[in-house]
């Protein structure tokens, strides 16, 4: 699969050779025939995602208001549509495209990191000559019932099966098998104590198919944590509560708990005081909502399963009311209706090499996405200029601009940095599926009320980190298939989905390699504080971590938690690699602070004479089914 490891990219090739390692100019097949096929992002361990210079260009244009990027090459080949950026929504609505108006028309994508895929990125992990696949954001193609029917035909149309994922894929017994169930890990730097007590303490987990819920009871697994006599009587009530138990002073239940503050309700109406267990709270939604529950409705929080509240509680709450629309609301639903087993080895990054291989032919030989999976993926075909469709990575767009009145002109120039060195190209349409904040940065003219609605989108960090291990003995033997971490940078830890389809088979015993895939949804230092200072705080801090940070802190943390069973974390981990993404999740908005998001998207993403807006931000949800909508709307109003 043209495997490189991360010591060759630092220490003689690639990494050194920068963007030129793809055709990004006027003339590159040299460049293609000889370096490319050593070009192989997923196999790359270390900081990924937003990656070091993945940004460098943008952040210039954003906060530096750079305009000068020196002399700029104009490439002469011209373009039925540009793309700005390289996700699932760019790819779709270069997809889109074709089918609308024909395969023979031009379409250039361009996409500033060194993969394609956005946050649906592939990780690929090799110890003794197995080959784990892994994910480095986006995990499953959630709750298809509520996909619209161009995101359920595009899903189909790749050649997706659903149905076999509960027929076939995904082992809904393998937990049961391996008896494995989840936990909270109580960390010494926080707690006191490295302890791992075999309850959630929430319901989060259970997006995890097949994993078993805890025998323990809620009294006996409250005296197991490590908290203080106080602390241990305040989560005891917390967990003892419930929805009904709140006196709402004759208000309607459902008006009281869309108005008011779960963490007002944690600490006015139940009196807790304790900062281990606010902190058990603040994190019991993390990967659900991007957020800490700090910031969080009691609705809200309610349908994130949070600690001391059951989702199953809202359905007798909204009666005949909107309970479906509103746990669809931003794309999924959490109910027992709802099974999360559409999960590809490597995420939702099956789904971007299949749009590629409809675009671009010879990028792969396999026709469908079981054949894909194992399949050599040729990075050298994706800019030939022999292609109808080319994708363009490491490219910076830096200028967006009409030749002429946006309202009457034909064409549209699109500037973008590739390797230090800035280029011109022009295209009849442009579809910006980029982070919807950056477009009031690149696109000149765009009007007042448009670019103030899209710098209000302000993404929230996140970090998907996998971890290869040799083994996963330790994990079996403490019966632990995912851990919620109120204590860690990783909030979860979970053994990947048990999934095995075409020539991949997932892990079946604790003797065999495995990716433990853990969490980060960074937090600000302050709770309550509005989601936004949050999201810039954390982004920051996140920034300023080297690899060796992640590096320790993952050794820290499964050591501390795995130890009791003899882990160790030099001999059993063979790899990591860091997706971090500084912009992550998309922010729907939370009804105590900025409930007017979604509004805002509706500006936001108006079409620009030849300018369209897609993206998942362009409907405030980070989820594929978005990602889709978005881009055939988009693709749509281009005409």
């Amino acid at each position: 699969m043209g495997k490189i490891t991360r010591r060759d990219f630092i220490n003689g090739t690639l990494m050194a050779a920068g963007a030129t390692m793809l055709p990004f100019g006027a003339s590159s097949e040299t460049v293609l025939s000889t370096i490319a096929p050593l070009y192989y992002p997923p196999s790359l361990t270390g900081l990924r995602g937003s990656h070091k210079g993945s940004n460098t260009y943008a952040h210039s244009r954003a906060w530096g208001k750079k305009t000068d990027w020196g002399d700029t090459t104009i490439i002469k080949d011209e373009y039925d549509l540009i793309v700005v950026g390289g996700g699932i929504s760019g790819l779709s609505a270069a997809y889109f495209y074709q089918q609308k108006h024909g395969k023979d028309k031009k379409v250039l994508i361009l996409e500033n990191h060194d993969d394609f895929g956005g946050h649906a990125r592939r990780v690929e992990h090799t110890v003794d000559g197995v080959t784990r696949l892994g994910y480095g954001g986006s995990q499953v193609i959630q709750s298809p019932q509520v996909y619209s029917g161009v995101a359920m035909g595009l899903i189909e149309e790749l050649g997706i099966k659903l149905d076999r994922f509960d027929d076939t894929y995904y082992d809904r017994e393998f937990h049961k098998r391996h008896n494995l169930s989840s936990s909270t890990y109580f960390n010494k730097a926080m707690y006191g104590e490295d302890k791992v007590v075999k309850h959630p303490f929430c319901d989060n987990p259970f997006y995890v198919e097949g994993l078993l819920r805890p025998d323990l009871s809620i009294k006996d697994a409250v005296a197991q944590t490590p908290l203080s006599a106080e602390g241990k009587k305040q989560l005891l009530k917390v967990l003892s509560n419930g929805i009904y138990d709140i006196d709402t002073n004759g208000e309607d239940l459902y008006d009281y708990i869309y108005k008011n503050s779960y963490f007002d309700y944690l600490t006015k109406t139940l009196g807790v005081t304790d900062p281990g267990v606010l902190q058990m709270a603040r994190v019991s939604c993390n990967d659900m909502q991007g957020v800490g529950a700090d910031v969080l409705t009691i609705e809200e929080a309610l349908y994130s399963g949070v600690l001391g509240l059951d989702v199953k509680d809202l359905k007798s709450i909204y009666g005949k009311r909107d309970y479906k629309d509103f746990l669809a609301h931003d794309g999924f639903i959490l109910d027992e209706s709802d099974d999360p087993i559409y999960h590809f080895p490597d995420g939702n990054a099956t789904i971007t090499r299949m749009l590629l291989k409809r675009m671009i032919p010879a990028v792969a030989k396999a026709e469908t996405p079981e054949d894909m999976l194992l399949d050599d993926f040729k990075y050298a075909e994706l800019d030939k200029s022999s292609n109808a469709v080319r994708l363009r990575l490491n490219s910076t767009v830096v200028n967006v601009r009409h030749d002429g009145d946006p309202k009457s002109a034909s064409d549209v120039f699109v500037n973008y940095i590739n390797d230090g060195k800035s280029y011109q190209v022009k295209g009849k349409g442009v579809v910006m599926a980029c982070y919807n904040m950056m477009i009031p940065h690149i696109v000149s003219g765009l009007p007042d009320e448009q670019s103030a609605a899209l710098k209000r989108n302000v993404k929230i960090p996140l970090v998907y980190t996998s971890v290869m291990l040799k083994n996963w003995g330790a994990l079996k033997e403490m019966g632990i298939g995912h851990s919620i971490s109120p204590g860690n940078m990783h909030q979860q830890v979970m053994l990947d989905f048990p999934v095995s389809l075409g020539g991949y088979k997932c892990t079946t015993s604790a003797d065999e390699p495995c990716i433990l895939q853990m969490i980060s949804c960074p937090l600000g230092d302050k709770p309550q504080a509005p989601p936004v200072d949050q999201f810039r705080e954390a982004r920051y801090k996140m920034l300023g971590y080297k690899f060796e940070d992640y590096e320790t802190e993952v050794k820290a943390h499964l050591n501390g938690m795995l130890g009791g069973a003899g882990f160790k974390s030099d001999d059993v981990i063979s790899g990591i690699t860091v997706n971090r993404w500084a912009h992550g999740y998309a922010h729907y908005g939370y009804h105590l602070y900025d409930s007017d998001m979604p509004k805002m998207a509706k500006k936001g993403r108006k079409q620009f004479g030849r300018i369209t807006v897609a993206n998942s931000d362009a409907s405030v949800t980070a989820y594929v089914h978005a990602a889709i909508d978005e881009a055939h709307r988009a693709v749509e109003e281009l005409g």
